[in-house]
């Protein structure tokens, strides 16, 4: 399987490349690690610990490697002087997005706080911690089931709330799909949706809010 960098997408959007392990096969991933073991630190997502298990013992051993979030880094990026980012979750079993957060964005170098099990089943667990919450510069919110804490946050800070859809619950929770929808259909203005359990795209989208901050 050949495998082509965009060795300049930091240079042009500030964000460099990742791997995506799914859909590759372990010695491809092993080579990639191989191949650029002394280069630029690499972010690795949807990388399982099957497949992680699979991997030669010398890329293993180059990979600071989180089951949870299915990430593994060789390194990160310099920390970022300014930008604070709160990842907050609705509950524990949206643990792979809201932790694939938060680990892109220790890989980018900016500082976050992880908010878990804060849903709105229980309301006094976000209210307890709106002001902490908001002396962040920008928020992800990650839901299933009917992922309402996207609207409640959105109507409880005036930072920029990028919602991740997650594809936990029952039945009618559509893997995900029915947290899709009322995110996207939530009457809190200005929420931004990323794809179901795709806490990698929002912690990217998080770091070009933090950028700005920077420049």
């Amino acid at each position: 399987m050949n495998v082509l960098f965009d060795h300049a997408r930091h240079a042009r959007i500030g964000l460099p490349e990742a791997v995506l392990c799914q859909g590759k096969d372990p010695e491809t991933i092993s080579r990639i690690v191989r191949e650029h073991a002394l280069g630029a630190p690499i972010l690795y997502t949807r990388l399982t610990p099957e497949t992680f298990a699979r991997l030669t013992p010398e890329a293993a051993a180059s990979l600071n490697y989180h089951p949870l979030s299915r990430t593994a880094w060789t390194g990160t990026m310099p920390q970022a002087p300014r930008g604070r980012v709160a990842v907050v979750s609705a509950g524990t079993a949206d643990g792979p997005a809201t932790h694939e957060a938060a680990r892109t964005l220790a890989y980018l170098g900016i500082g976050h706080t992880v908010y878990e099990d804060r849903g709105v089943a229980g309301l006094w667990r976000i209210g307890e911690h709106i002001t902490e919450i908001n002396a962040h510069d920008v928020i992800i919110v990650v839901a299933g089931m009917d992922a309402a804490l996207a609207a409640v946050m959105g109507g409880l800070t005036p930072k920029p709330v990028f919602a991740v859809p997650v594809s936990s619950g029952y039945g009618a929770s559509r893997n995900g799909e029915t947290a899709l929808f009322a995110m996207l259909a939530s009457c809190a203005p200005g929420v931004t949706v990323c794809n179901i359990d795709n806490g990698y795209g929002a912690a990217c989208a998080a770091a070009r809010v933090v950028r700005l901050l920077n420049e």
